[in-house]
């Protein structure tokens, strides 16, 4: 007979308070710094800091110097431990209900009209927003309409991105240019999301009030021009956030 005093999994304990489970939802849909949780769930804010802290301490969320104001943080969910933590929570309660946690990929239609469109927004639009959209672009076949921009476009791609889209990915994007963001405000964009806390405050306006989604992603060039890892380490970190976004736009055309 099963012991009833047994302890829930950890991840039941966190996610079952009503008041993580508000922050958990929240941080789903883009990341946030607290100020702006604060006002999402209208509690305190020393009370949002603390229950942020056993999300952080329990390893759901996880949070990162925002690269606009060194004094602020965002906020991230981090969806892989999620899936990973669900799973285990299952099997504690009965090996039949263990199920693998890796995402499945859900490829938006191809006969819904209009496509989705999405735009990936950083500062100089070389290396995290064109990362975005290849990744986007890569996973649905193209069946997206996808376009990244920058608020102060650099001359070139960065090198290190084109070479990690190539080697981890077997994408090329050679022929690519940066470009500023203000050459695609006339398209219309279901989603508009920014990779940079920088270009979050600059982003401008579009007419058709696309959802707006933020990625606290650090910039990898400012690790130094020689560090290709960080790149991969930032071009891994977007593809999951890409994977975990693709149920989000199949579910977004009725």
């Amino acid at each position: 007979m099963a012991s009833t005093t047994q302890v829930p999994p950890a991840f039941v304990r966190l996610a079952a308070h009503p008041l993580r489970w508000r922050l958990l939802t929240a941080l789903a849909d883009s990341d946030y710094r607290v100020r702006e949780l604060v006002t999402l769930v209208g509690e305190p804010q020393s009370l949002v800091s603390y229950h942020l802290r056993l999300l952080r301490d329990g390893g759901l969320v996880t949070a990162t110097r925002s690269s606009f104001d060194g004094r602020d943080s965002y906020y991230h969910l981090d969806l892989e431990h999620c899936a990973a933590a669900l799973a285990d929570a299952g099997a504690a309660l009965h090996p039949a209900l263990r199920r693998e946690p890796a995402l499945r990929e859900h490829p938006v239609d191809p006969r819904r009209s209009p496509r989705v469109g999405v735009l990936f927004v950083c500062t100089g639009n070389s290396a995290r927003s064109p990362i975005g959209a290849a990744l986007l672009r890569h996973h649905t076949g193209g069946q997206v309409d996808v376009a990244s921009a920058g608020n102060r476009p650099k001359p070139h791609l960065h090198p290190h991105a084109v070479r990690v889209l190539r080697d981890e990915f077997g994408i090329d994007i050679t022929d690519q240019h940066p470009r500023h963001v203000d050459t695609v405000t006339g398209r219309r964009f279901d989603y508009v999301i920014s990779l940079c806390d920088k270009a979050r405050e600059a982003c401008p306006d579009f007419p058709d009030h696309p959802r707006r989604m933020h990625w606290s992603v650090p910039d990898p060039a400012a690790a130094g021009e020689a560090d290709y890892r960080a790149f991969q380490h930032t071009a891994a970190d977007i593809d999951t956030r890409i994977r975990h976004l693709l149920p989000v736009l199949t579910a977004s055309r009725p």
